[in-house]
């Protein structure tokens, strides 16, 4: 069995926490929270819960760390951090950062030998593999990636860490007569501005100066600045009735050309509909945990990404099952 334990307990952790029962070879051993843990209810009945500061001692007991923050301030420290002890996951998500945060989390695990995954999901994650292989196949071309309509939990979570915000939710919505313009051959260059919008919804604290928000919202880099805002302030109760719910999605489409004169238009596109962006990202950790326990094992140490992990260390089945089954 692969013993897994998460690091923080929110609405991933609940996701990876359902899908670790969908995998019959791994168990989850511990859930570590900053709060109280006797305040901290999870779904796995007999499974500890236990304060952060006591990780370490349980460096014997886990496989693989899943690393559970938000990226915009906790994964950039604890990912690092905690490689320093365990083989690690995290599911890092601002984009323009990877690879100062791959540097960071490769250092130290390669002085301590452990092995850390970092950017693991659908976007970092599914939707690379995907950017990655059409533009192997296709040189000449262009990709294009869409997200949404969906839920954000990289953007809601700093939407939520701007002060007088009690609570957020930020939807990303794809441009239609973007995506239409790619579909139909053309080969256009967009700013972001022109393929996505984003909505946010927000909770403001009692006292908080609504201009104050919107504007910090607006104008935060690598999350809201380069696109165009529209914030709603509701009630907490509006909140808990039309927006409890994470969905998403996306497209990743790949425009190029064949034969010797370019004469032949080829298109690549790969899709997410996804009822709940949690469960699902959680799913896409938990096959991964599976690959870096596996890799670990054999000796390999340092940062990875998912570039870095063949297809068959993703799947609980024999080679030869694969090959029969999936090839």
């Amino acid at each position: 069995m692969i013993r897994i334990g998460l690091l923080g307990y929110g609405n991933l952790s609940r996701g990876i926490e359902s899908a670790i029962k969908r995998n019959e070879d791994e168990e989850l051993v511990a859930v570590f929270t900053r709060r109280d843990p006797s305040t901290v209810k999870i779904n796995t009945p007999g499974v500890k819960v236990d304060t952060v500061d006591n990780v370490l001692n349980y460096k014997d007991a886990i496989d693989v760390l899943m690393i559970c923050g938000g990226s915009a301030t906790d994964l950039p420290r604890q990912t690092p951090e905690y490689a320093q002890y365990f083989n690690v996951i995290d599911s890092f998500d601002t984009h323009p950062k990877v690879p100062q945060h791959f540097a960071a989390v490769d250092e130290a695990a390669k002085k301590a030998g452990k092995l850390a995954m970092i950017s693991c999901g659908w976007d970092p994650g599914m939707f690379s593999i995907a950017r990655i292989y059409a533009e192997s196949i296709l040189p000449e071309g262009k990709h294009y990636t869409f997200w949404g309509k969906g839920v954000s939990q990289g953007h809601s979570d700093a939407a939520r860490r701007v002060e007088g915000v009690k609570d957020a939710r930020s939807y990303t919505l794809p441009v239609e007569d973007a995506m239409n313009a790619v579909r139909n051959g053309e080969h256009p260059v967009f700013s972001a501005r022109q393929m996505h919008k984003r909505e946010v919804f927000v909770v403001l604290e009692d006292g908080a100066d609504q201009t104050k928000v919107e504007e910090t919202i607006k104008t935060m880099p690598d999350y809201y600045a380069d696109y165009d805002v529209t914030i709603h302030f509701i009630s907490e109760d509006e909140m808990k009735k039309d927006h409890a719910e994470l969905p998403h999605g996306g497209f990743v489409m790949r425009s190029g050309v064949t034969g010797d004169e370019g004469q032949h238009h080829e298109f690549i596109e790969y899709s997410l509909k996804l009822d709940s962006n949690p469960e699902f990202t959680g799913s896409v950790l938990a096959a991964y945990a599976r690959a870096v326990d596996r890799m670990a094992k054999k000796g390999e140490k340092g940062c990875i990404t998912v570039f870095d992990v063949a297809p068959a260390y993703l799947n609980p089945k024999t080679p030869e099952e694969q090959r029969h089954t999936l090839l």
